[in-house]
C-alpha cells in the first residue's frame, strides 16, 4: 500500500485574495492540494484529483503522535468534506486504507510498522511539494 501525490497546486488562495506568505493555517491545509492516490501491487486503486493533501498530512501526524496510535482507527474530519474522506483502521490481519466515497474498497491489510513508514514517507512528499511552491512546511507537524 503506497500514498502517491502529484500536481501540486494552491488553487483557491487567489480566490481568497491572499498571498502565500499571509495565509492563515486553515487555509494552508485546506488550499494546499495535489493529486493523491492509493496504489497497490504497483497499480492505483484509488484517486482523487484535487486532495488537501496537506491536511490529510497534518492530522496523520497528529494521529501517529497520539497516545493511542497503533491502537485507534484514524477518520480525516476534514475541513472541506464530510468525516472518512480517508480511513485507516485495524482488523485481526493488520492495518487497512479507505473512502467513504468508495465503501468497499479496502487495502490489503499490512503490519502497523509497515503503514507508520508509509504514512512518514507521505509526509515527506507532502513536505517537498509543499517547499517547492515556496511554502515552509514547518506548520505540519512531524510524524
Amino acid at each position: 500500500m503506497q500514498f502517491v501525490c502529484r500536481n501540486f497546486g494552491l488553487s483557491d488562495l487567489p480566490r481568497r485574495g491572499l498571498t502565500q506568505q499571509e495565509v492563515p493555517l486553515e487555509a494552508l491545509l485546506l488550499d494546499i492540494e495535489a493529486e493523491l492516490s492509493i496504489w497497490e501491487n504497483g497499480r492505483p486503486v484509488w484517486s482523487d484529483e484535487a486532495f488537501p493533501v496537506a491536511e490529510l498530512a497534518h492530522h496523520l501526524a497528529l494521529w501517529l503522535h497520539s497516545p493511542n496510535a497503533g491502537r485507534q482507527d484514524f477518520q480525516l474530519d476534514s475541513m472541506q468534506a464530510d468525516p472518512g474522506l480517508i480511513r485507516i483502521v485495524r482488523s485481526d490481519e493488520g492495518w487497512r486504507v479507505g473512502s467513504i466515497f468508495t465503501p468497499d474498497f479496502w487495502t490489503s491489510p499490512v503490519a502497523w510498522d509497515v503503514l507508520a513508514a508509509e504514512i512518514e514517507r507521505f509526509d515527506r512528499s507532502v513536505r517537498e511539494g509543499t517547499a517547492a511552491m515556496g511554502i515552509d512546511p514547518a506548520f505540519i507537524p512531524k510524524p
